[in-house]
Protein backbone atom coordinates (compact mmCIF):
# COMPACT_ATOMS: atom_id res chain seq x y z
CA UNK A 1 0.00 0.00 0.00
CA UNK A 2 2.93 2.41 0.39
CA UNK A 3 4.49 1.39 -2.38
CA UNK A 4 0.96 2.30 -4.20
CA UNK A 5 0.64 5.57 -2.45
CA UNK A 6 4.24 6.71 -3.38
CA UNK A 7 3.86 5.90 -6.74
CA UNK A 8 0.48 8.22 -6.90
CA UNK A 9 2.12 10.93 -4.94
CA UNK A 10 4.73 11.11 -7.38
CA UNK A 11 2.86 10.61 -10.34
CA UNK A 12 0.35 13.48 -9.14
CA UNK A 13 3.47 16.30 -8.45
CA UNK A 14 4.69 15.03 -11.60
CA UNK A 15 1.33 16.25 -13.51
CA UNK A 16 1.98 19.32 -11.67
CA UNK A 17 5.50 19.09 -13.74
CA UNK A 18 7.72 19.16 -10.63
CA UNK A 19 6.90 22.07 -9.07
CA UNK A 20 7.89 20.65 -5.49
CA UNK A 21 9.80 17.64 -5.96
CA UNK A 22 13.32 16.79 -5.09
CA UNK A 23 15.20 14.04 -6.32
CA UNK A 24 18.59 13.09 -4.93
CA UNK A 25 19.51 9.23 -5.35
CA UNK A 26 19.62 7.18 -8.10
CA UNK A 27 16.52 5.23 -7.62
CA UNK A 28 14.72 8.09 -6.94
CA UNK A 29 16.29 10.01 -10.16
CA UNK A 30 15.27 6.95 -11.97
CA UNK A 31 11.66 6.86 -11.01
CA UNK A 32 11.41 10.76 -11.95
CA UNK A 33 13.09 9.60 -15.34
CA UNK A 34 10.29 7.26 -15.70
CA UNK A 35 7.37 9.61 -15.47
CA UNK A 36 8.92 12.41 -17.38
CA UNK A 37 9.07 9.51 -20.15
CA UNK A 38 5.59 8.83 -19.51
CA UNK A 39 5.05 12.70 -19.93
CA UNK A 40 6.93 13.12 -22.96
CA UNK A 41 4.24 10.17 -24.12
CA UNK A 42 0.94 11.34 -23.03
CA UNK A 43 1.54 15.12 -21.60
CA UNK A 44 0.80 18.49 -23.04
CA UNK A 45 3.74 20.64 -24.70
CA UNK A 46 3.63 22.98 -21.76
CA UNK A 47 3.95 19.90 -19.09
CA UNK A 48 6.38 18.63 -21.54
CA UNK A 49 9.03 21.65 -21.26
CA UNK A 50 8.87 22.62 -17.86
CA UNK A 51 9.87 19.05 -16.81
CA UNK A 52 12.63 18.96 -19.02
CA UNK A 53 13.83 22.14 -17.06
CA UNK A 54 13.27 20.39 -13.88
CA UNK A 55 14.82 17.20 -14.76
CA UNK A 56 17.60 18.95 -15.79
CA UNK A 57 18.05 20.73 -12.42
CA UNK A 58 17.21 17.45 -11.02
CA UNK A 59 20.26 15.55 -12.92
CA UNK A 60 22.93 18.57 -12.09
CA UNK A 61 22.14 19.06 -8.30
CA UNK A 62 22.22 14.63 -8.03
CA UNK A 63 24.85 13.85 -5.36
CA UNK A 64 27.26 11.38 -7.33
CA UNK A 65 31.02 11.16 -7.18
CA UNK A 66 31.25 8.32 -10.00
CA UNK A 67 30.51 8.87 -13.60
CA UNK A 68 26.43 7.27 -13.68
CA UNK A 69 24.20 5.86 -16.79
CA UNK A 70 20.63 6.12 -16.20
CA UNK A 71 18.04 5.00 -19.55
CA UNK A 72 14.35 4.58 -19.08
CA UNK A 73 12.38 3.76 -22.77
CA UNK A 74 12.72 7.34 -24.70
CA UNK A 75 14.63 9.01 -22.16
CA UNK A 76 18.96 8.36 -21.65
CA UNK A 77 20.78 10.37 -19.04
CA UNK A 78 24.87 10.69 -18.00
CA UNK A 79 26.30 12.27 -15.43
CA UNK A 80 30.15 12.85 -15.12
CA UNK A 81 32.29 14.22 -12.74
CA UNK A 82 35.36 15.63 -13.85
CA UNK A 83 38.67 14.58 -12.22
CA UNK A 84 41.72 16.63 -12.61
CA UNK A 85 42.39 19.26 -15.33
CA UNK A 86 39.86 19.11 -18.13
CA UNK A 87 40.50 18.39 -21.57
CA UNK A 88 37.39 17.98 -23.24
CA UNK A 89 35.32 15.33 -23.19
CA UNK A 90 33.38 12.69 -26.30
CA UNK A 91 29.94 11.39 -25.26
CA UNK A 92 28.72 8.75 -27.73
CA UNK A 93 24.92 7.51 -27.69
CA UNK A 94 22.49 5.04 -29.60
CA UNK A 95 19.18 4.40 -28.28
CA UNK A 96 19.36 3.03 -25.05
CA UNK A 97 23.26 3.03 -24.49
CA UNK A 98 25.68 5.79 -24.16
CA UNK A 99 29.48 6.29 -23.41
CA UNK A 100 32.71 8.28 -22.18
CA UNK A 101 35.33 8.91 -25.02
CA UNK A 102 34.26 5.20 -26.35
CA UNK A 103 31.71 4.48 -29.09
CA UNK A 104 28.93 2.07 -28.67
CA UNK A 105 26.81 -0.40 -30.42
CA UNK A 106 24.47 1.62 -33.32
CA UNK A 107 25.69 5.05 -32.34
CA UNK A 108 23.20 7.79 -33.17
CA UNK A 109 24.70 10.94 -31.83
CA UNK A 110 28.16 11.94 -30.41
CA UNK A 111 28.88 14.94 -28.48
CA UNK A 112 32.22 16.67 -28.47
CA UNK A 113 32.71 19.23 -25.63
CA UNK A 114 35.45 21.46 -25.71
CA UNK A 115 38.70 22.11 -23.36
CA UNK A 116 37.17 26.14 -22.73
CA UNK A 117 34.27 24.17 -20.72
CA UNK A 118 37.13 24.58 -18.29
CA UNK A 119 34.88 21.93 -15.69
CA UNK A 120 36.49 21.30 -12.50
CA UNK A 121 35.83 18.46 -9.72
CA UNK A 122 33.01 20.71 -8.10
CA UNK A 123 31.29 20.98 -11.79
CA UNK A 124 28.89 17.88 -12.83
CA UNK A 125 28.34 17.90 -17.04
CA UNK A 126 25.08 16.50 -17.86
CA UNK A 127 24.16 15.08 -20.80
CA UNK A 128 20.37 13.94 -21.47
CA UNK A 129 19.21 12.40 -24.77
CA UNK A 130 14.96 12.78 -25.37
CA UNK A 131 13.16 10.92 -27.79
CA UNK A 132 9.28 11.41 -28.79
CA UNK A 133 7.50 8.78 -29.16
CA UNK A 134 4.82 7.96 -32.28
CA UNK A 135 5.03 11.35 -33.35
CA UNK A 136 5.50 12.92 -36.85
CA UNK A 137 8.44 15.11 -35.48
CA UNK A 138 6.90 18.43 -35.32
CA UNK A 139 7.62 19.09 -31.37
CA UNK A 140 6.09 22.18 -30.24
CA UNK A 141 4.05 23.78 -32.66
CA UNK A 142 7.33 23.67 -34.90
CA UNK A 143 6.02 24.05 -38.43
CA UNK A 144 9.19 21.95 -39.84
CA UNK A 145 9.84 18.64 -38.04
CA UNK A 146 12.57 17.56 -35.82
CA UNK A 147 14.48 14.57 -36.88
CA UNK A 148 13.45 11.18 -35.42
CA UNK A 149 11.98 13.49 -32.98
CA UNK A 150 15.22 13.64 -30.91
CA UNK A 151 16.79 16.40 -28.71
CA UNK A 152 20.08 16.73 -26.77
CA UNK A 153 20.59 18.42 -23.89
CA UNK A 154 24.19 19.29 -22.21
CA UNK A 155 24.31 21.19 -19.23
CA UNK A 156 27.15 22.09 -16.46
CA UNK A 157 26.30 22.54 -12.82
CA UNK A 158 27.28 25.52 -11.25
CA UNK A 159 28.19 26.96 -14.88
CA UNK A 160 26.12 29.14 -17.62
CA UNK A 161 27.34 28.32 -20.79
CA UNK A 162 27.56 30.44 -23.90
CA UNK A 163 29.72 32.65 -26.09
CA UNK A 164 32.24 29.83 -26.24
CA UNK A 165 35.26 30.44 -28.65
CA UNK A 166 35.90 26.68 -29.41
CA UNK A 167 32.50 25.24 -30.04
CA UNK A 168 30.65 22.33 -29.03
CA UNK A 169 29.85 19.65 -31.40
CA UNK A 170 26.60 17.21 -31.72
CA UNK A 171 27.31 15.03 -34.72
CA UNK A 172 23.76 13.40 -35.38
CA UNK A 173 23.78 10.28 -38.40
CA UNK A 174 21.52 10.62 -40.62
CA UNK A 175 19.81 7.34 -41.48
CA UNK A 176 16.78 8.36 -43.13
CA UNK A 177 17.54 10.07 -46.66
CA UNK A 178 17.77 13.98 -47.24
CA UNK A 179 16.27 14.95 -51.12
CA UNK A 180 17.13 18.28 -52.52
CA UNK A 181 13.78 19.17 -51.08
CA UNK A 182 15.43 18.93 -47.54
CA UNK A 183 17.93 19.23 -45.39
CA UNK A 184 19.10 19.81 -42.02
CA UNK A 185 18.81 22.71 -39.66
CA UNK A 186 20.66 22.65 -36.03
CA UNK A 187 18.84 24.71 -33.73
CA UNK A 188 18.37 24.74 -30.20
CA UNK A 189 15.31 25.03 -27.93
CA UNK A 190 14.86 28.42 -26.33
CA UNK A 191 13.09 27.96 -22.62
CA UNK A 192 12.36 31.74 -22.32
CA UNK A 193 10.32 31.94 -26.07
CA UNK A 194 9.23 28.46 -26.03
CA UNK A 195 10.59 28.40 -30.00
CA UNK A 196 13.09 26.76 -31.87
CA UNK A 197 16.38 28.96 -32.35
CA UNK A 198 19.73 29.03 -34.47
CA UNK A 199 21.23 31.84 -33.16
CA UNK A 200 25.00 30.11 -32.08
CA UNK A 201 25.12 27.53 -34.12
CA UNK A 202 26.46 26.22 -37.48
CA UNK A 203 24.97 23.53 -39.62
CA UNK A 204 28.08 21.55 -41.24
CA UNK A 205 26.60 19.20 -43.65
CA UNK A 206 26.61 18.58 -47.60
CA UNK A 207 24.22 17.40 -49.92
CA UNK A 208 24.35 13.46 -49.55
CA UNK A 209 26.28 13.45 -46.91
CA UNK A 210 25.07 10.71 -44.30
CA UNK A 211 25.67 12.58 -40.85
CA UNK A 212 25.34 16.32 -39.57
CA UNK A 213 27.38 18.38 -37.00
CA UNK A 214 25.70 20.96 -35.00
CA UNK A 215 28.50 23.11 -34.20
CA UNK A 216 27.23 25.61 -31.41
CA UNK A 217 28.44 28.41 -28.71
CA UNK A 218 26.38 27.53 -25.88
CA UNK A 219 25.09 24.82 -23.48
CA UNK A 220 20.96 23.63 -24.11
CA UNK A 221 19.11 21.41 -25.95
CA UNK A 222 19.54 20.57 -29.35
CA UNK A 223 17.79 19.40 -32.30
CA UNK A 224 17.85 18.81 -36.38
CA UNK A 225 15.26 20.73 -37.72
CA UNK A 226 14.35 19.02 -41.49
CA UNK A 227 13.61 22.36 -43.27
CA UNK A 228 12.73 22.63 -46.50
CA UNK A 229 15.68 24.03 -49.29
CA UNK A 230 14.87 26.78 -51.28
CA UNK A 231 17.90 26.10 -53.73
CA UNK A 232 19.25 22.51 -55.07
CA UNK A 233 23.05 22.34 -54.24
CA UNK A 234 23.72 23.06 -58.14
CA UNK A 235 21.69 26.34 -58.13
CA UNK A 236 23.99 27.11 -55.10
CA UNK A 237 26.88 26.52 -56.53
CA UNK A 238 26.27 28.55 -59.55
CA UNK A 239 25.43 31.50 -57.20
CA UNK A 240 28.51 31.04 -55.77
CA UNK A 241 30.48 31.45 -58.92
CA UNK A 242 28.37 34.21 -60.54
CA UNK A 243 29.05 35.95 -57.21
CA UNK A 244 32.46 35.65 -57.13
CA UNK A 245 32.67 36.64 -60.66
CA UNK A 246 30.86 39.58 -61.03
CA UNK A 247 32.50 41.55 -57.63
CA UNK A 248 35.47 40.63 -58.89
CA UNK A 249 34.90 42.18 -62.39
CA UNK A 250 33.11 45.16 -60.27
CA UNK A 251 36.19 45.53 -57.86
CA UNK A 252 38.86 45.41 -61.18
CA UNK A 253 36.52 48.02 -62.74
CA UNK A 254 35.85 50.34 -59.70
CA UNK A 255 39.84 50.62 -59.35
CA UNK A 256 40.09 51.69 -63.09
CA UNK A 257 37.22 54.14 -62.48
CA UNK A 258 39.22 56.00 -59.08
CA UNK A 259 42.13 56.22 -61.22
CA UNK A 260 40.43 57.73 -64.03
CA UNK A 261 38.81 59.99 -61.70
CA UNK A 262 42.36 61.06 -60.71
CA UNK A 263 43.88 61.32 -63.62
CA UNK A 264 41.23 63.56 -65.09
CA UNK A 265 41.39 67.16 -63.85
CA UNK A 266 38.35 68.04 -65.56
CA UNK A 267 36.29 65.22 -63.71
CA UNK A 268 37.66 66.28 -60.66
CA UNK A 269 35.73 69.48 -60.75
CA UNK A 270 32.76 67.76 -61.10
CA UNK A 271 30.48 67.56 -57.80
CA UNK A 272 28.53 64.77 -58.97
CA UNK A 273 31.23 63.01 -60.36
CA UNK A 274 32.65 63.17 -56.78
CA UNK A 275 29.93 61.69 -55.34
CA UNK A 276 29.65 59.48 -57.71
CA UNK A 277 33.88 58.48 -56.45
CA UNK A 278 32.33 58.09 -53.02
CA UNK A 279 29.79 55.15 -53.74
CA UNK A 280 32.67 53.59 -55.77
CA UNK A 281 35.25 53.79 -52.88
CA UNK A 282 32.08 52.35 -50.76
CA UNK A 283 31.72 49.52 -53.24
CA UNK A 284 35.12 48.62 -53.13
CA UNK A 285 35.59 48.35 -49.89
CA UNK A 286 32.61 46.61 -49.85
CA UNK A 287 33.46 43.68 -52.42
CA UNK A 288 37.72 43.71 -50.79
CA UNK A 289 36.63 42.58 -47.61
CA UNK A 290 34.09 40.21 -48.93
CA UNK A 291 36.04 38.24 -51.60
CA UNK A 292 38.01 36.67 -48.89
CA UNK A 293 35.75 36.34 -46.50
CA UNK A 294 34.91 32.76 -46.56
CA UNK A 295 38.56 32.15 -47.01
CA UNK A 296 39.35 33.95 -43.61
CA UNK A 297 36.08 32.02 -42.16
CA UNK A 298 38.10 28.99 -42.14
CA UNK A 299 41.05 30.01 -40.68
CA UNK A 300 41.41 29.33 -36.55
CA UNK A 301 42.46 33.34 -36.64
CA UNK A 302 38.83 34.49 -34.84
CA UNK A 303 40.50 37.93 -34.32
CA UNK A 304 41.30 38.20 -38.54
CA UNK A 305 37.20 37.16 -38.76
CA UNK A 306 36.25 39.93 -36.69
CA UNK A 307 37.77 42.55 -38.46
CA UNK A 308 36.56 41.40 -42.01
CA UNK A 309 33.36 40.97 -40.02
CA UNK A 310 33.27 44.97 -38.97
CA UNK A 311 35.04 46.13 -42.40
CA UNK A 312 31.91 44.26 -44.29
CA UNK A 313 29.57 45.56 -41.83
CA UNK A 314 31.25 49.48 -42.28
CA UNK A 315 31.40 49.43 -45.92
CA UNK A 316 27.62 47.93 -46.45
CA UNK A 317 26.39 50.82 -44.48
CA UNK A 318 28.53 53.45 -46.35
CA UNK A 319 27.43 51.67 -49.58
CA UNK A 320 23.60 51.91 -48.48
CA UNK A 321 24.31 55.93 -47.64
CA UNK A 322 25.98 56.62 -50.52
CA UNK A 323 23.11 55.47 -52.64
CA UNK A 324 20.60 57.79 -50.62
CA UNK A 325 22.96 60.28 -50.91
CA UNK A 326 22.79 59.69 -54.76
CA UNK A 327 19.23 60.33 -54.23
CA UNK A 328 19.47 62.77 -52.57
CA UNK A 329 21.91 64.91 -54.80
CA UNK A 330 19.89 63.77 -57.88
CA UNK A 331 16.64 65.82 -56.37
CA UNK A 332 18.89 68.82 -56.26
CA UNK A 333 19.99 68.89 -59.40
CA UNK A 334 16.87 68.19 -61.22
CA UNK A 335 14.06 69.05 -58.91
CA UNK A 336 15.25 72.33 -57.02
CA UNK A 337 17.81 73.40 -59.84
CA UNK A 338 18.00 76.60 -58.65
CA UNK A 339 19.39 78.04 -54.87
CA UNK A 340 21.10 74.73 -54.17
CA UNK A 341 24.34 75.86 -53.13
CA UNK A 342 25.23 74.56 -49.90
CA UNK A 343 28.36 75.75 -48.14
CA UNK A 344 31.28 72.83 -47.90
CA UNK A 345 28.70 70.45 -49.72
CA UNK A 346 30.94 67.69 -50.22
CA UNK A 347 32.24 67.63 -46.82
CA UNK A 348 29.07 67.62 -44.86
CA UNK A 349 27.97 64.74 -47.58
CA UNK A 350 31.24 63.11 -46.90
CA UNK A 351 30.35 63.50 -42.72
CA UNK A 352 27.53 61.92 -43.14
CA UNK A 353 28.19 59.29 -45.70
CA UNK A 354 30.86 58.22 -44.04
CA UNK A 355 30.48 58.97 -40.29
CA UNK A 356 27.04 57.61 -39.65
CA UNK A 357 28.43 53.71 -40.31
CA UNK A 358 31.27 54.62 -38.48
CA UNK A 359 28.47 55.38 -35.40
CA UNK A 360 26.64 52.48 -35.82
CA UNK A 361 29.51 50.33 -36.30
CA UNK A 362 31.50 51.21 -32.90
CA UNK A 363 28.28 51.29 -30.96
CA UNK A 364 27.96 47.84 -32.02
CA UNK A 365 31.08 47.07 -30.94
CA UNK A 366 30.71 49.28 -27.40
CA UNK A 367 27.36 47.41 -26.71
CA UNK A 368 28.50 43.85 -27.57
CA UNK A 369 31.14 43.00 -29.68
CA UNK A 370 30.66 38.93 -30.19
CA UNK A 371 27.80 40.46 -32.89
CA UNK A 372 30.70 40.03 -35.11
CA UNK A 373 31.88 36.39 -36.44
CA UNK A 374 31.19 33.15 -37.97
CA UNK A 375 28.20 32.68 -39.73
CA UNK A 376 26.64 30.10 -41.84
CA UNK A 377 25.62 31.12 -45.33
CA UNK A 378 22.17 30.11 -46.32
CA UNK A 379 21.52 26.60 -47.67
CA UNK A 380 25.42 25.80 -47.26
CA UNK A 381 27.61 24.65 -44.97
CA UNK A 382 30.32 27.25 -45.40
CA UNK A 383 30.61 30.17 -43.29
CA UNK A 384 31.43 33.85 -43.76
CA UNK A 385 32.70 36.74 -41.26
CA UNK A 386 29.92 39.29 -40.61
CA UNK A 387 27.06 39.83 -38.07
CA UNK A 388 25.85 37.01 -36.25
CA UNK A 389 23.23 38.43 -34.09
CA UNK A 390 20.26 38.54 -35.82
CA UNK A 391 18.97 41.58 -33.86
CA UNK A 392 22.00 43.99 -34.68
CA UNK A 393 21.46 42.47 -38.53
CA UNK A 394 18.20 43.36 -38.43
CA UNK A 395 18.23 46.57 -37.30
CA UNK A 396 21.07 48.24 -38.69
CA UNK A 397 21.02 46.85 -42.23
CA UNK A 398 17.69 45.29 -42.84
CA UNK A 399 16.40 48.56 -41.29
CA UNK A 400 18.88 50.78 -43.05
CA UNK A 401 18.36 49.42 -46.59
CA UNK A 402 15.03 49.42 -46.41
CA UNK A 403 15.00 52.83 -45.60
CA UNK A 404 17.50 53.98 -48.03
CA UNK A 405 15.34 52.01 -50.71
CA UNK A 406 12.29 53.82 -50.08
CA UNK A 407 13.68 56.97 -50.00
CA UNK A 408 15.22 56.49 -53.37
CA UNK A 409 12.32 55.05 -54.81
CA UNK A 410 10.58 58.14 -53.80
CA UNK A 411 13.51 60.35 -55.57
CA UNK A 412 13.65 58.07 -58.45
CA UNK A 413 9.58 58.93 -59.14
CA UNK A 414 10.44 62.38 -58.98
CA UNK A 415 13.38 62.15 -61.27
CA UNK A 416 11.23 60.18 -63.70
CA UNK A 417 8.38 62.77 -63.48
CA UNK A 418 10.79 65.74 -64.15
CA UNK A 419 12.51 64.81 -66.93
CA UNK A 420 9.33 63.31 -68.72
CA UNK A 421 7.91 66.62 -67.59
CA UNK A 422 10.64 68.41 -69.33
CA UNK A 423 10.93 66.44 -72.87
CA UNK A 424 7.37 66.94 -73.23
CA UNK A 425 8.12 71.26 -72.98
CA UNK A 426 8.44 73.26 -76.12
CA UNK A 427 11.73 73.81 -74.44
CA UNK A 428 12.97 70.54 -75.20
CA UNK A 429 11.48 69.94 -78.70
CA UNK A 430 9.55 66.88 -79.71
CA UNK A 431 10.95 63.50 -78.74
CA UNK A 432 13.13 61.54 -81.14
CA UNK A 433 14.53 58.27 -81.02
CA UNK A 434 18.25 59.72 -80.24
CA UNK A 435 16.90 61.39 -77.27
CA UNK A 436 14.64 58.36 -76.07
CA UNK A 437 17.74 55.92 -76.29
CA UNK A 438 19.71 58.64 -74.19
CA UNK A 439 16.48 58.71 -71.76
CA UNK A 440 16.49 55.29 -71.45
CA UNK A 441 20.84 54.94 -70.51
CA UNK A 442 20.09 57.78 -68.20
CA UNK A 443 17.11 56.39 -66.38
CA UNK A 444 19.17 52.96 -66.26
CA UNK A 445 22.40 54.74 -64.75
CA UNK A 446 20.11 56.65 -61.88
CA UNK A 447 18.89 53.03 -61.32
CA UNK A 448 22.29 51.51 -60.76
CA UNK A 449 23.58 54.75 -59.16
CA UNK A 450 20.34 54.57 -56.00
CA UNK A 451 21.26 50.61 -55.52
CA UNK A 452 16.98 50.09 -56.80
CA UNK A 453 18.24 46.86 -58.38
CA UNK A 454 19.23 45.52 -54.87
CA UNK A 455 15.43 45.71 -54.35
CA UNK A 456 15.03 42.12 -56.09
CA UNK A 457 15.61 40.70 -52.45
CA UNK A 458 11.78 41.26 -51.69
CA UNK A 459 11.51 38.74 -55.16
CA UNK A 460 13.88 35.72 -53.58
CA UNK A 461 10.57 34.38 -51.30
CA UNK A 462 8.06 31.94 -52.23
CA UNK A 463 7.78 30.76 -55.84
CA UNK A 464 10.13 33.47 -57.34
CA UNK A 465 12.86 32.73 -54.99
CA UNK A 466 15.52 30.66 -57.47
CA UNK A 467 14.50 33.46 -60.38
CA UNK A 468 14.64 36.52 -57.89
CA UNK A 469 17.83 35.19 -56.18
CA UNK A 470 19.85 34.68 -60.02
CA UNK A 471 18.66 38.04 -60.76
CA UNK A 472 19.60 40.18 -57.36
CA UNK A 473 23.32 37.94 -57.70
CA UNK A 474 23.43 39.05 -61.10
CA UNK A 475 22.67 42.62 -61.24
CA UNK A 476 24.18 43.60 -57.71
CA UNK A 477 27.35 41.64 -58.15
CA UNK A 478 27.76 43.51 -61.30
CA UNK A 479 26.73 47.20 -59.87
CA UNK A 480 30.57 48.36 -59.50
CA UNK A 481 31.03 47.48 -63.21
CA UNK A 482 27.88 49.46 -64.21
CA UNK A 483 29.18 51.80 -62.36
CA UNK A 484 32.31 52.34 -64.04
CA UNK A 485 30.49 52.30 -67.63
CA UNK A 486 28.30 55.14 -66.24
CA UNK A 487 31.46 56.99 -65.75
CA UNK A 488 33.12 56.34 -68.49
CA UNK A 489 29.83 57.56 -70.65
CA UNK A 490 29.55 60.96 -68.07
CA UNK A 491 33.84 61.24 -69.09
CA UNK A 492 32.73 60.86 -72.79
CA UNK A 493 30.08 63.84 -72.52
CA UNK A 494 32.51 66.53 -70.45
CA UNK A 495 35.31 65.65 -72.60
CA UNK A 496 32.84 66.80 -75.67
CA UNK A 497 31.09 69.38 -73.88
CA UNK A 498 34.37 70.70 -73.31
CA UNK A 499 35.82 70.12 -77.09
CA UNK A 500 32.72 71.78 -78.22
CA UNK A 501 33.33 74.73 -75.96
CA UNK A 502 36.98 75.60 -77.15
CA UNK A 503 35.82 75.46 -80.77
CA UNK A 504 33.07 77.53 -80.49
CA UNK A 505 35.94 80.50 -78.63
CA UNK A 506 38.04 79.64 -81.83
CA UNK A 507 35.29 80.46 -84.28
CA UNK A 508 33.96 83.48 -82.28
CA UNK A 509 37.28 84.95 -81.88
CA UNK A 510 38.48 84.45 -85.91
CA UNK A 511 35.36 86.01 -86.79
CA UNK A 512 36.59 88.93 -84.64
Amino acid sequence: MKRVTWWLLCWLLLSLVFDNISCNGKDAIFHCMKHVDTILTNGTPEATIKAMQNLEQTLEEADFNETTYMSVNHLLAVLHKPKGPFRGLDFYASENEANLDKAVTNSKVRVQLPRELKAGSDNKIVFCMLTWPETNGTIWGSSEPIYESRLVGLSVRGKKISGLQEHVNITMNLTMSVNETRKPSCVFFNFSTKKFSNDGCITRWKPFQNHVTCSCDHLTYFGVLMVSASLSPEDQNILSYITMIGCSLSLFTLVITVILFITKRKVRADVSMKVHINLAIALILLNVHFLPSQAVAALPSSGLCFYIAVAIHYSLLATLIWMALEGFHLYLLLVRVFNIYIRRYLLKLSMVGWGIPAVIVSLVIIIDKDSYGHVPLTDSESLICYINNDIVKMVTTVGMFCLVFIFNIVMLGVTVRRVVSLRQSKEFGQRDHDRAKRDICTLLGVITLLGITWGLVFFSFGYLATAGLYLFCILNSLQGFFIFLWFVMSLRKIENSTTNTSSESRTTNSST
